[in-house]
């Protein structure tokens, strides 16, 4: 079992050390950190409880820094990433992953994204039976030749978590082939592709309980099994990649206990037995939030104090840019927050009134939080906002044309810099 979260004694020593590295300088008024230690423990742990052949494709999505990306593909032999997009496809190709350590998934791949695919050598996972047919085209026509493997994404529609937006298994989704609408469909696909050898599944993520993600892979499970007899008989190679997403739950609370990698592998195994059977699959995961989320923090001065009857308001350099999630739905998306004075010292005690955490956007839900009971908060104090590793920065706002913020990794007291503070010069450039 590995550690679930940071807890406030070790953020304290990592931003005590930062201030007397004079590494968060006065412009820096809010930096995202990073334990790399504990990062590193996430990812070993993950890559303990697979087979040795299954590739780990880490979601750039959850976390598209550059450093990071590079720090990660040398904690595994089979750590890989899984890209959302052409754009990503290549940050990972130029972070130095080879082709076959990519997986990319996309909804609405255009024939340029999918000639570069297929000439590239990744692995493509097909979303839908249009885009199907364009690889068959391009294979057959010889506009692309593929290099890489092929899988197809199907909805196992087997039903939603408790959050709406992070759950793609119901009925109806945006991704993937259905199931049960469209099993004709699919069988037809298996039978008539002998390139086509995966098949991918994501039931969704925060939300969605293991008993849910287990079911989605025992009905792709039973599906590959079934169509791989029929292939056998017509002497074709047999679907044996099997991508079953990511999606486990991670805890935002350090009171709450979230099912364990190892929970969930026991839970896989006994519904889909030869899954784990390196001679009959390969496994692909694609763990962006279990793996990054818990491994980040990020701190901001307080710039502002407010006072009203029954409420104070600590108003600080992140928000909805930073926090888009949790600010336009606050009900699923929470965090634990700690207080610091200008020193990194921890603050004790409850104050007499809560606190609303205002951002500094320009619009009125722009709170992380709302009613929280923190220690006395005064100008000049940092503001810690724990779990922010994964899906914060890489949803980065533009909204009022804020600077992003300087991030920093560290390994016990020794830091590194994984991105600058953004220059005024540079925010220019992005909007000409």
């Amino acid at each position: 079992m590995i550690q679930q979260n940071l807890n406030k004694f070790s953020i304290e020593k990592a931003l005590q050390s930062a201030l007397f590295q004079g590494l968060i300088r006065n412009e820096d008024t809010a930096v995202i950190f990073y334990d790399l230690a504990f990062l590193a423990a996430r990812i070993s742990n993950l890559a303990a409880n697979f087979p040795q052949n299954t590739l780990h494709g880490l979601a750039i999505k959850a976390n598209p820094l550059a450093r990071i990306m590079e720090f990660v593909r040398t904690i595994a032999r089979n750590t890989g990433v899984e890209a959302a997009s052409a754009g990503e496809v290549n940050m990972a190709l130029k972070a130095g992953y080879r082709p076959n350590q990519v997986v990319f998934d996309s909804p609405v791949k255009t024939r340029a994204d999918l000639v570069f695919a297929l000439g590239a050598g990744v692995h493509l996972n097909i979303d839908n039976l249009s885009e199907l047919e364009r690889v068959s085209e391009l294979t057959l026509t010889g506009s692309s030749t593929l290099t890489g493997s092929v899988g197809l994404r199907i909805n196992p529609q087997i039903g939603l978590g408790t959050i709406l937006e992070s759950s793609v298994a119901g009925d109806y989704s945006k991704f993937g082939i259905p199931i049960k609408y469209q099993r004709k469909e699919l069988e037809h696909a298996c039978i008539t592709y002998p390139w086509l050898t995966g098949v991918h599944l994501h039931v969704g993520s925060q939300g969605c309980d293991v008993s849910l993600l287990t079911e989605g892979i025992g009905v792709l499970y039973d599906f590959v099994l079934e169509m791989n007899e029929k292939r056998k008989k017509t002497g074709i190679p047999l679907i044996n990649v099997f991508d079953i997403g990511g999606g486990l739950p991670i805890s935002y609370k350090s009171e709450t206990t979230p099912p364990s990698m190892e929970e969930y592998v026991k839970s896989i195994l006994n519904r889909a037995p030869k899954l784990f059977d390196p001679e009959e699959f390969q496994l692909i995961t694609e763990f962006g939030r279990w793996s990054y989320t818990n491994s980040g923090w990020t701190v901001s001065r307080v710039e502002y104090v407010k006072h009203d009857p029954s409420i104070k308001t600590a108003m600080i350099h992140v928000g909805a840019d930073l926090f888009v999630r949790e600010c336009l739905n606050p009900r699923d998306w929470q965090h634990e927050y700690t207080v610091f004075d200008r020193n990194g010292n921890l603050k004790h005690g409850v104050d007499t009134l809560p606190y609303n955490l205002a951002g500094p956007l320009c619009f009125s839900g722009d709170f992380v939080a709302k009613g929280v009971l923190l220690p006395e908060i005064e100008e000049g104090d940092f503001i810690a906002i724990h779990d922010t590793g994964g899906y914060t920065f890489s949803m980065w706002s533009r909204y009022n044309s804020r600077q992003t913020p300087r991030v920093l990794g560290y390994q016990g007291d020794r830091f590194q810099m994984l991105k600058e503070r953004e220059s005024l010069e540079e925010l220019q450039r992005f909007w000409e």
